[in-house]
Formats: structure tokens, C-alpha cells, sequence
């Protein structure tokens, strides 16, 4: 089983941002398969549709870190979600993107940390240690 945590930078300030609202979201069924009948090798279509459930929710704490949003997650698809519009109009800041989704697959045996490198119009993220 996987663990996965991130954190939160505000690089216009470069300090961590904290009290940001995070949730941590997985993929419960649907999923893609080998279209058989394709005129196209290998062409995949999706089955059926899913849906997102939520796994965990937090606020960044004083160091912008969601240290423990799952300890024993499985393999499949998570997404987290950042409430950064909120967070941005609290520091009287303004920004295109009210809220920052990352999609990612999980193997299910290492650990995750995602961090956010958040300034008011873009960000980056990466897969951390």
C-alpha cells in the first residue's frame, strides 16, 4: 500500500502556504479496455464511466503540508484538488485558477508526495521524496 502526502510552496513569497483546503479523491470503477473489434491495434475505449470518491480531506498546516492524506492507498487513479482561489484572496492576492487538480496513477507500493509550486498565475508540481 502507498502513502500519500503533499505540500504547498508560495513561491511569490517563497514561504509555505498554509491553510490551504486539499482533498484527495480516487477513481472508483469504469475503467478502459481493448476495443476487439477496432479497425486500430491496440485502440482503447472506455468501458464505462467512473466516478471520484472522496478519500481524505485537510487544510495545509504552518509548514503547507498535508502530511498524511493516506497512509494504505491501493493502486489506481487519485486526484488531489487545492483550493487555491480561497487561499489567494485571503493574502489579497488575485488568480486565473480558483482551484488546482492533480491526477495521478499509484502503483499502490511507494510512497507519494506531491508538492504545489504555487504563484498566482501558474504553478508546477512534480512526484517528491
Amino acid at each position: 500500500m502507498s502513502g500519500i502526502s503533499t505540500h504547498v510552496l508560495d513561491t511569490v513569497v517563497g514561504r509555505p502556504a498554509a491553510g490551504i483546503n486539499v482533498r484527495l479523491e480516487a477513481m472508483q470503477g469504469g475503467g478502459w479496455i481493448e476495443a476487439i473489434d477496432s479497425q486500430e491495434p491496440h485502440e482503447r475505449v472506455q468501458d464505462s464511466p467512473g466516478g471520484w470518491v472522496e478519500i481524505a480531506a485537510c487544510a495545509t498546516d504552518d509548514d503547507g503540508r498535508c502530511r498524511d492524506l493516506a497512509a494504505d492507498a491501493s493502486a489506481g487513479l487519485y486526484r488531489l484538488t487545492f483550493d487555491t482561489g480561497a487561499y489567494l484572496e485571503r493574502c489579497g492576492r488575485a488568480s486565473i485558477y480558483p482551484e488546482i487538480s492533480i491526477t495521478f496513477n499509484c502503483d499502490g507500493e511507494g510512497h507519494y508526495h506531491l508538492p504545489l509550486l504555487l504563484s498566482d498565475n501558474s504553478y508546477t508540481t512534480y512526484r517528491g521524496s
